[in-house]
């Protein structure tokens, strides 16, 4: 398979009869706003504070994050621009796509509660992850930890039955996640969530990397651009890192991949313990 024909496979999930029963909601007015005044030639600061302070809780969630203690600040910050200037550009943008993904598939269980909270650590270990790979854009790393899983949630408010088919799938040892997500609805999260970073307009790397996430042959396959094999191996890093952090056991995936995602990153066992402690505080200050 060539990156083109991930592209076409992408555009032929779309049409098949079980990926057109799921509604995939459009990007978010806001976070269209966000990207735009981000990809501007010289990003719109006050567009961007504009955009904090139009939904309430999203400028709080701003604010607390900027006044948590891993900023140390004296005193706390009280307003949008100050909370923006105390973190930087690229962390309040991260926040503020966070946040907007996350209220845009606003179903609740205590499940996805957990989900947000991991995904949030996780695209923060891919951007760390991605910052000592200096050929590789750190934003790229955040948009691909924060969005991989993205399609867990849209199956969930979408799929008749799909909670059944996440507790079943932790459970089995006898076949992959994503092999129970097809033999019980003929598609999957990976599928899913790409589909998901094309409608909201994510790059073409994030995208085939979500196809790809679960499929750690792609590493040595060199048909598929070195960025997106990047990509997938910062995945399986950065949820090794994350289970650390909230105290869960090493994936299966882990136990069987992570050796070849280590090799492929050039990262050894001890530069990844390194990190956890890195990432602490990081880790730390996510909460919603």
């Amino acid at each position: 398979m060539t990156l083109s024909q991930i592209d076409q496979d992408i555009e032929n999930a779309r049409r098949q009869p079980a990926v057109r029963n799921i509604l995939i909601p459009p990007c978010p007015a806001l976070l269209v706003r966000l990207q735009d005044a981000v990809a501007a030639p010289e990003p719109d600061l006050g567009a961007i504070e504009q955009i904090a302070s139009a939904d309430v809780a999203m400028a709080a969630a701003l604010i607390r994050q900027a006044n948590s203690p891993m900023h140390g600040l004296a005193q706390p910050v009280q307003t949008v621009g100050l909370a923006m200037t105390v973190l930087g550009l690229q962390p309040s943008v991260e926040l503020l796509t966070g946040f907007l993904v996350r209220h845009a598939l606003p179903a609740r269980t205590a499940l996805l509660d957990h989900f947000w909270e991991s995904s949030q650590r996780r695209a923060i270990a891919c951007e760390h992850i991605g910052r000592q790979l200096y050929s590789l854009d750190p934003g790229l790393g955040h948009s691909f930890g924060l969005f991989c899983h993205v399609g867990l949630p849209i199956m969930m408010m979408a799929v008749k039955g799909y909670a059944g088919t996440m507790t079943e799938a932790l459970a089995r040892q006898d076949r992959t996640f994503t092999q129970t997500e097809n033999a019980n609805h003929r598609t999957d999260h990976a599928v899913v969530g790409a589909i998901v970073a094309r409608t909201w307009r994510l790059t073409d790397e994030v995208a085939q990397a979500i196809w790809l996430h679960h499929d750690f042959s792609c590493l040595n396959a060199e048909r598929f651009p070195e960025t997106v094999r990047h990509l997938v191996a910062m995945g399986l890093l950065a949820e090794y890192l994350v289970n650390q952090h909230e105290h869960l056991a090493p994936s299966r995936e882990w136990s069987r991949h992570g050796e070849a995602c280590l090799a492929h990153l050039h990262v050894s066992e001890d530069e990844l313990n390194h990190w956890i402690d890195e990432l602490h505080p990081a880790f730390e200050a996510v909460h919603f």
